[in-house]
């Protein structure tokens, strides 16, 4: 269907060039003045954009409606209802915009087409119509980023937050693997001296707060419960990007980033509210990081805080029944022997 309709589309625009030349052959024949047929093309011009700006509009229109079913459902976080308020907001203000600026383009371009008759008037500038068009877009700007800061505070402002579920999203090429900091909620250092084939994540064995980490390859995430992530890579900038929570922060190496937020919605629920049995969550990779980024997502679950509960029972720790010796290394001034959260890996 949509084949037919762009073939429609190119051979209707075909046959109106056709007969655009066919006009113009037929005025050569018809022995008329080329001021005749200057004005015939400046009227035939101005027709064209009319059908060009209201089409175009009313396409845009109906593409708007036509595939509204393939964006993002309702955010599944705490955060992102404000979020997608305030990107509504934006598309508001810029779709009033286009169409305001465009329709009085195209329209003067068809009203004011050449006329011999008429003659323009110039004047050298107009202080009042320079300070509406300076100060309006400046108030309406003022109030788009003052709104926009004010919600990237909110979210960043890890102060506020005295309690909530801590977890490691560990990327490398090409795959993600979560760490979750156990009952003390405190993530055991890492660093990538001791990264091997048993310890991926180059946690400290020796540190208390890793006794109780745990690792899984889906994410579990409880519902209504804070969540912070504190994210790191292995090898190239990853960036985390849960689309469905409006969540997206960059993974860089040497660094950890931290992105904190609220899951408000099961996935047992959004599958309700989409219609789609089949559907999850899904965290993604949003940086072009090499020939299998394509392929680099996870599993994201959110359940209720029991159920959460009793999947964590159900993982290893991660040092279960091996010992994992801890390769001598110059700690850097960012590592304290008696830091608990989780420190930048190097």
């Amino acid at each position: 269907m949509n084949l037919l309709l762009l073939l429609i589309i190119i051979f209707s625009i075909l046959v109106l060039v056709r007969l655009a030349n066919v006009a113009q052959l037929a005025a050569k024949l018809s022995d008329e003045s080329e001021e005749e047929e200057q004005d015939n093309d400046n009227r035939m011009n101005g027709i064209g954009l009319m059908i060009f700006l209201w089409g175009g509009l009313i396409l845009m229109v109906y593409m708007i409606f036509r595939y509204k079913a393939y964006m993002l459902p309702v955010s599944a976080s705490e955060h992102g209802v404000q979020i997608d308020k305030l990107m509504n907001t934006n598309w508001v203000v810029l779709f009033i915009v286009f169409v305001i600026t465009q329709v009085l383009l195209f329209s003067f371009a068809f009203k004011y087409r050449f006329n011999k008759e008429r003659r323009a008037f110039f004047f050298h500038d107009n202080n009042k119509l320079e300070v509406i068009w300076t100060i309006i877009p400046t108030i309406v700007l003022a109030a788009l980023i003052t709104t926009g800061l004010s919600e990237w505070s909110n979210i960043t402002d890890y102060a506020k937050r005295k309690e909530g579920l801590l977890i490691q999203v560990y990327g490398k090429q090409f795959d993600w693997t979560v760490r979750y900091a156990g009952k003390d909620n405190k993530l055991g250092e890492s660093y990538f001296r001791r990264i091997n084939d048993t310890n991926p994540l180059g946690v400290d064995s020796l540190d208390v707060n890793s006794n109780d980490d745990l690792t899984a390859r889906e994410m579990y995430l409880p519902v209504g419960v804070p969540i912070e992530l504190a994210i790191n890579s292995r090898d190239v900038i990853h960036s985390v990007y849960l689309p469905h929570f409006r969540v997206q922060m960059n993974a860089v190496p040497g660094m950890t980033t931290r992105f904190s937020f609220k899951p408000t919605i099961t996935t047992a629920k959004m599958r309700e509210i989409t219609g789609n049995p089949k559907f999850d969550y899904i965290l993604l990779c949003n940086k072009i990081c090499g020939v299998a980024h394509y392929n680099m997502n996870m599993k994201v679950v959110v359940v209720e805080p029991a159920d959460f509960k009793e999947w964590l029972k159900s993982q290893k720790p991660l040092f279960e029944n091996t010992v994992v010796a801890a390769a001598p290394a110059t700690r850097t001034v960012s590592e304290k022997p008696n830091e608990k959260k989780i420190v930048a890996l190097k």
